[in-house]
C-alpha cells in the first residue's frame, strides 16, 4: 500500500539546488543544506525513489550549439482535434510524444486540445514533421504554428514547497 509522506525544508532545499545544478557533488550539497554527506545521500535516494526526481539531464546552450549545428527552427504548435474523445486524444498524444522533434507536449483547455514545442533543423524538416504528425492524421482539424525568433527565457525550475504531502510513494 502506498503511503503519504512530506518533504521538509532540507528536502525542499535539495530539490531546489538540484534543479539549478544537478552536477553538484554530494559533499557540496550536504554542505549547502547543513547535513552530513550520508544524510544527504540518503535523502536524495528517498526523493528519487519517491519519483520526485524523475531524471537528471544536461541543458544545452542553444546559442553555442548553433555555431556547430545551425540554429534550427523552434515552433510552438496549437493542435485542435476533430473528435475530442479520450481514445482519440490518447492516440494523438502517443504518436506525437514518440517523435524526437517534439520536445514538449501539453493537453490544454480551453482552446486547442494540445500545445507542442517542436524543434527541427530547418523549414523543410518542419514541413516533414507537419506532414508526418498533423496532415496525415484525419482527426487533426486545425494546426496553428508560431515560429520562435528569439528565446528570452528558458527555466525548467519548479517551485518547491516544504511540508507538501506527496501520495504515491512509500516512506523509507
Amino acid at each position: 500500500m502506498e503511503e503519504e509522506f512530506t518533504i521538509d525544508a532540507i528536502d525542499a532545499a535539495l530539490l531546489d539546488l538540484l534543479q539549478v545544478d544537478a552536477s553538484l557533488s554530494n559533499q557540496e550539497l550536504a554542505h549547502r543544506v547543513h547535513v552530513s554527506p550520508p544524510t544527504c545521500l540518503r535523502r536524495i535516494k528517498r526523493l528519487r525513489d519517491a519519483g520526485l526526481i524523475a531524471r537528471q539531464v544536461a541543458l544545452l546552450d542553444t546559442d553555442r550549439l548553433a555555431q556547430v549545428n545551425g540554429h534550427g527552427l523552434q515552433a510552438i504548435v496549437e493542435i485542435t482535434l476533430e473528435r475530442q474523445g479520450q481514445d482519440h486524444a490518447e492516440a494523438f498524444e502517443a504518436r506525437v510524444i514518440g517523435d524526437a522533434c517534439v520536445q514538449q507536449c501539453y493537453r490544454v483547455s480551453p482552446g486547442p486540445d494540445f500545445i507542442l514545442v517542436v524543434h527541427t533543423s530547418d523549414m523543410p524538416a518542419y514541413l516533414q514533421l507537419a506532414q508526418r504528425l498533423f496532415t496525415s492524421d484525419a482527426n487533426v482539424r486545425n494546426v496553428k504554428a508560431f515560429f520562435s525568433v528569439k528565446r528570452s527565457k528558458f527555466e525548467p525550475r519548479v517551485p518547491v514547497a516544504t511540508s507538501a504531502p506527496f501520495a504515491g510513494a512509500s516512506s523509507r
